[in-house]
């Protein structure tokens, strides 16, 4: 099912020890739950705080050695948490969530630091996932944004429809909107297809 995706990768995976996998995406797409569930499933523990404010990551959050072990195949990554990347931060809009004014020009300044950092680890990378939140409408500047920097520098990519399990998900909508790519439904924070996307890694895995 996910064949082809994953043969891009394979000269990748094969040629190195070690592979440096960064999750991109906009903010509160389900990055940090997906890296989480990545870690607590291989390491035991999790990567990152997740919160429903934006922009709750603002630095790159590193895990080493995250190695995936299936049937005595193993394959160690580096995992990359990015900062979500927005065209805009208004310091404004986290006042709704209960923030002060000081905090929160404090999150924003740091916010725009991370999404900076962020494109700046574009170059240390070697395959991507692209976090977007089935839900909401995928067509985006930012999205389009993300996509073309990483087709830009030849990073291969994993395009990830989080948050299918809930009512409102549309699947359709996003591989309308990108249809070059392959789209892989999950449930980051229910673990909904998180085996399904590890067997067809190992599949495509030398």
């Amino acid at each position: 099912m996910f064949g082809w995706i994953f043969g891009i990768l394979d000269g990748i995976f094969g040629r190195k020890k070690s592979v440096s996998l960064g999750l991109y995406g906009a903010p509160n797409a389900g990055k940090t739950t997906l890296a989480n569930r990545i870690c607590m499933d291989w390491v035991g523990e999790p990567l990152g705080k997740v919160s429903e404010i934006p922009h709750e990551t603002r630095v790159v959050q590193k895990k080493e050695r995250v190695v995936m072990d299936m049937n005595g195949r193993k394959l160690s990554m580096n995992l990359l948490d990015m900062p979500g990347i927005a065209t805009k931060v208004d310091y404004r809009e986290f006042l709704q969530y209960g923030l002060g004014q000081d905090e929160a020009r404090t999150r924003a300044k740091e916010a725009t630091k991370g999404i900076i950092e962020a494109i700046k680890w574009l170059e240390n990378v070697d395959a991507a996932l692209v976090v977007m939140d089935s839900t909401e409408d995928p067509y985006t500047q930012v999205n389009i944004t993300i996509l073309g920097n990483l087709e830009a520098r030849n990073i291969p990519v994993i395009l990830i429809a989080n948050k299918n399990d809930l009512p409102n998900a549309n699947l359709k909508r996003i591989k309308e909107a990108f249809p070059q790519y392959h789209v892989v439904p999950i449930s980051a924070k229910e673990g909904k297809n998180i085996d399904a996307l590890y067997r067809a890694i190992f599949d495509r895995v030398k």
